[in-house]
């Protein structure tokens, strides 16, 4: 990860091209990001670990030698051997090897089913081990008992794989030799706090637990006991050791480089050696006497080394040794001087065993300037007070612990302009706001975008729009979540509101969790009428939410023009027909009817976009009697007029196409046929293409789904529009029973939680963590709603009905149909059509007066009923 980021910031920073790079890897990947590596147990693709821009490794002056690690070096003639004998020749040289998995000398360390947790291969090795012993857990009697795991080391990494392990069906016991867990982060009382955590999550802990000695089970000739120095024992399936990291400096030692007393290579503030030629920066740097296991400080000697190659004078700035772990379902987290050691440090610590929360800030001896920090079961204040540390706190410190609610609350922080808030990119708090004052940034996506905040581990993002408000706010940039003058809430927080409290008219809603409006005058207005913007959404919520047809009683008043119809208006005040076509697969008798539809109703047909056909001109009184036709041959409709499920595009896929690897046509159908008739946000498109070369243009959709040998790889986040957005890489070959599940939750997930009129590329954007923590509540149920978001989806096939058949069924409904209230048969008198290439078309303001002025009644309205022949074209007026 270090290597790369000093690769990235050379070739930022170096216009001039002063610098080829070589970069020699061990492992047969680009650099990939090691703090994520949990989450490859669900989506199981290192290309979605792997770091930066891809086209990084396709300049010309960066060469990445990959599966070639070095083997030698030789500081006399600057030369180094990679491991098939070549020999290159260098001006400068940096290691950046990191660190090695510490295996503690325990007999049977090296028995078959013991694991370490350090790159991708250990983890799919660990995953396929318990992935096969899953299959083959039988007892005698036959029946399938649990995988037995236990992780020797209660840190960071050792929780992270205890996750790993429950993630993947197996028990997990959490063996730890020290008092409590990660107890090089947190004191004895965050330790015991996070014990009850980890235990709630059906994760056991031992601590003060040394072992022993790993046992081979004679019956499977792998790893089968623990046996522990205070005599007890552990049976297990699987271990993983978890228990530190050793750095690689043997390249260093070898090479005569001085080494540091627990091993690293010695450099100096400006990361360089005792050889003014060899740097070396990451894991494997021994600074200031110490070698940091932490990101973060390993990308400050990135930035340090690119600037020193350059020319420059930059220093290592220090360590930031702040933690958060990344465990699903416990929040924990420590900063700065946490164990209270400076002199004269004051703890103040605040409780509650019952909910799981401890929470600790270290404090100068006057109470008054922040020196570090403890958070277990509730970090929310970690993201704000993790910069401060060395600044004074304003208020009484004490409100900074009290949970909210609790009176009081905690004083608003400033933080100064060089305050680190993302410690990953190196960006300060005053970077962050010359992006909104300087830089013209209105959101956070655009921040982020102009800063890099954010972008790696994402533990910074919640300050990060908080500062990106506050400033906007400045600005005079009104920030405001309500969804309109009436709803102080917005749409998601609208959408659960009704969700839970189970409510079905617009009446209730707004009786419930609507607000007084105030007019000019200052008098108080009822706001039970509702707006443009809170009604359609509240009918969206209510669709989505299985609340009925969209015509039922009160629901009739809140849909839109299109909706409250059922079809889209056009131009000159006729409708459209779409009926639905799953996947763009139709019979030649299908094409016959809509054909003889279109022909007895005198309507202009064309192909759609998304592989269905349009029929344009119908009037609001021929709309049932075209419904009935289209109904009666099986027919249904296609939503075209609502913020919803609009097409599934298909290639032929392997039916046909010779290229073809799955059948994405009958893929197409299957999705089309579940998502039908999904109200969401905004406009839903799936594309399902049959192989690589796309010809369903899937990755432009929301939904792109890509076949491969394998299976299905699926994308999300596409469009076209003003702003086209290509699709990003969800998950890959999945099964289709897991692409299925796949989409279903991420549809519900979106429906539940975008803005209105957000489409999915925005959402996803804008969503705090971006596709990374949507992918984790997807793939991982990282929100444990997994199966609250399958139930959502399987209420919607379940309940599914064409709105379209149901109003034909409904003479109550079959009334709004009408072209005037007292004449609701009669046609409009307006319409007037020119014929073109053989279809019409609504004639043009310019066409209907040449028609009156044939026709001896110019200014006269309507038009007469014609045919009457206009210069060449033949304009007619339909009664």
């Amino acid at each position: 990860m270090v290597a790369q980021r000093l690769v990235e910031a050379l070739r930022a920073r170096d216009g001039a091209g002063a610098w080829r790079i070589s970069v020699f890897a061990e492992e047969p990947r680009k650099p990939y990001d090691r703090v994520a590596l949990t989450s490859y147990f669900s989506a199981r693709d290192a290309e979605e670990l792997t770091l930066g821009d891809p086209a990084l490794w396709d300049d010309p002056l960066v060469t990445l030698h990959r599966d070639c690690a070095v083997t030698d070096v030789d500081r006399e003639t600057r030369t180094v051997t990679d491991r098939l004998g070549r020999v290159h020749a260098y001006d400068e040289l940096v290691l950046a090897t990191g660190s090695n998995a510490f295996v503690p000398p325990i007999p049977g360390s090296d028995l078959p089913g013991v694991f370490v947790y350090r790159t991708i291969d250990d983890v799919a090795a660990l995953r396929g081990w318990v992935e096969e012993k899953r299959r083959s857990a039988t007892t005698e009697g036959g029946w399938e008992r649990p995988v037995r795991g236990a992780v020797i080391g209660g840190g960071l990494l050792g929780l992270e794989a205890a996750g790993a392990l429950r993630a993947l069906g197996a028990q997990a016991t959490v063996i730890q030799f020290g008092t409590h867990l990660m107890d090089a982060q947190i004191d004895l009382g965050g330790g015991e706090a996070l014990k009850r955590l980890i235990n709630g999550m059906g994760i056991a802990v031992r601590c003060d637990t040394g072992t022993k000695e790993m046992k081979v089970s004679r019956r499977t000739g792998h790893v089968g006991r623990l046996d522990f120095a205070d005599g007890g024992r552990l049976d297990v399936d699987v271990v993983v050791v978890a228990t530190g990291v050793r750095p690689r400096d043997e390249l260093a030692r070898a090479a005569g480089l001085e080494v540091g007393a627990r091993g690293g290579a010695v450099v100096d503030l400006a990361c360089r050696t005792a050889d003014e030629h060899v740097w070396a920066v990451g894991e494997v740097a021994c600074i200031e006497g110490r070698c940091i296991g932490l990101v973060a400080p390993g990308y400050a000697m990135a930035e340090v080394v690119a600037d020193r190659l350059l020319g420059g004078e930059a220093t290592f700035p220090g360590a930031d040794t702040a933690t958060k772990l990344k465990l699903q379902g416990v929040d924990v987290a420590s900063f700065g001087d946490a164990f209270a050691r400076t002199e004269g440090a004051m703890e103040l610590v605040w409780a509650d065993p019952v909910a799981g929360v401890y929470k600790k800030l270290v404090l100068s001896d006057d109470a008054r300037t922040l020196l570090g920090g403890v958070f277990v079961g509730d970090a929310t204040p970690y993201a704000s007070l993790r910069p401060m540390v060395g600044s004074e706190l304003p208020g009484d410190p004490g409100a900074f612990l009290l949970p909210e609610g609790s009176g009081g609350g905690a004083p608003s922080l400033e933080l100064p302009d060089d305050a680190a808030v993302c410690s990953c990119n190196n960006v300060s708090a005053g970077t962050i706001r010359d992006a909104v004052t300087e830089h013209g940034c209105t959101d956070l996506a655009g921040v982020k975008a102009c800063t890099k905040a954010g972008t790696s581990c994402g533990s910074c993002l919640p300050l990060v729009k908080k500062i990106t408000t506050t400033e906007l706010e400045r600005a005079g940039v009104e920030v405001s979540n309500a969804l309109c003058e009436h709803f102080e809430l917005s749409r998601a927080q609208l959408f659960d509101a009704v969700r839970i409290a189970e409510l079905h008219t617009f009446s209730e809603i707004i009786a419930r969790f609507g607000r007084s409006v105030v007019d000019e005058t200052g008098a108080t207005v009822d706001p039970g009428r509702g707006c443009d913007i809170c009604k359609p959404v509240v009918a969206s919520i209510l669709a989505s939410l299985g609340n009925g047809h969209i015509l039922d009683g009160e629901q009739a008043t809140l849909q839109d023009t299109n909706d409250h119809v059922m079809a889209n208006m056009q131009k000159d005040g006729t409708y459209s027909v779409v009926p639905r076509i799953p996947g763009g697969e139709i019979t030649p008798d299908g094409l016959l009817v809509i054909g003889q539809v279109a022909k007895d109703f005198g309507l202009y047909t064309k192909i759609t976009g998304g592989q269905r056909i349009d029929m344009f001109g119908a009037r609001i009184e021929q709309l049932p009697h075209i419904w009935r036709r289209l109904v009666e041959h099986g027919f249904e409709s296609g939503h075209a007029y609502g913020k919803s499920l609009r097409t599934v595009k298909s290639c032929v896929g392997s039916t046909w196409c010779r290229f073809g690897v799955q059948d994405s046509v009958g893929m197409a159908v299957e999705l089309e046929l579940r998502y039908r008739g999904l109200r969401s946000p905004h406009k839903i498109k799936l594309g399902v293409s049959g192989c690589a070369r796309e010809c369903a243009e899937a990755r432009g959709k929301d939904v792109g789904v890509i076949a491969t040998d394998k299976g299905w790889n699926v994308y999300v986040g596409g469009n076209g529009g003003f702003t086209p957005r290509h699709a990003q890489l969800l998950a890959e070959d999945l099964t289709s029973e897991e692409l299925v599940r796949t989409i279903d939750r991420f549809l519900m997930y979106y429906v539940r939680t975008a803005d209105r009129l957000q489409r999915t590329a925005a959402w996803v954007e804008d969503f705090e963590g971006g596709l990374d923590a949507i992918r984790a509540v997807v793939l991982e149920d990282s929100l444990g709603i997994g199966a609250d978001l399958d139930a959502a989806m399987a209420r919607h096939v379940g309940d599914y009905e064409d709105e379209w058949r149901a109003v034909l069924e409904d003479p109550e409904k079959l009334r709004r149909f009408g072209s005037f209230v007292n004449a609701p048969a009669e046609p409009d008198p307006d319409l007037a059509y020119v014929t073109e290439r053989g279809q019409i078309r609504p004639a043009t303001a310019a066409e209907r007066a040449a028609a009156l002025e044939a026709a001896g009644l110019a200014g006269a309205d309507p038009v007469p009923a014609g045919p009457v022949v206009i210069a060449g074209s033949t304009l007619e007026v339909r009664r």
